[in-house]
């Protein structure tokens, strides 16, 4: 994926729910960082882009729009080669204080639509969270390119609201990526 479909999946999720931010939080949230010129191939491999509603309902109405118009199989994604999954804010285990190292993406200026996207230390902490092959993965490539502090990393490990045992399986994930 590249910064500019990156773009335009916030361009049309905030059309589509009439809000205007937006939180990336899946994997291409590290183009709101990193241009694709600048980041490993295997960090920029996804055609789905994670987007949240910042205000959604219990019911993730505003998830479900977007799913409906922007995700797998829509009009949009045959248009465009991606597609846009409506997710909430639940769905990824953050790091206490997330909300203030975001890092804005305004596709068309200050006045337009607003993509906050996660930081790519606490990215990555979610994605060690999870544990999944492929999210160990995407963060040995942006460790290997030197675009994470492995000892960063772990300190932002620290702060994951998850229970004491999670979070010590996901630290010593995060300490694997410290040198020898």
């Amino acid at each position: 994926m590249k910064r500019a479909e990156l773009e335009d999946a916030v361009r049309h999720a905030t059309r589509v729910t009439g809000e205007r931010e937006v939180l990336v939080i899946g994997s291409q949230a590290i183009l709101g960082s990193y241009d694709e010129t600048q980041l490993p191939a295997r960090a920029t491999l996804s055609d789905e882009v994670d987007i949240a509603p910042i205000s959604d309902d219990q019911y993730y109405s505003l998830a479900t729009l977007i799913d409906a118009n922007l995700g797998e199989w829509s009009q949009f994604h045959q248009d465009h080669g991606f597609y846009v999954q409506g997710v909430n804010i639940t769905t990824a285990v953050l790091p206490n204080g997330w909300e203030t190292r975001t890092v804005q993406v305004a596709p068309d200026g200050p006045s337009g639509p607003l993509a906050r996207c996660l930081d790519p230390h606490d990215l990555c902490a979610a994605k060690l969270v999870r544990g999944e092959e492929k999210d160990i993965e995407f963060v040995d490539a942006l460790v290997e390119a030197g675009m994470i502090d492995p000892l960063s990393l772990v300190r932002i490990c620290k702060k994951l609201p998850v229970s004491d045992a999670r979070r010590a399986i996901t630290i010593k994930r995060a300490q694997a990526f410290l040198p020898s």
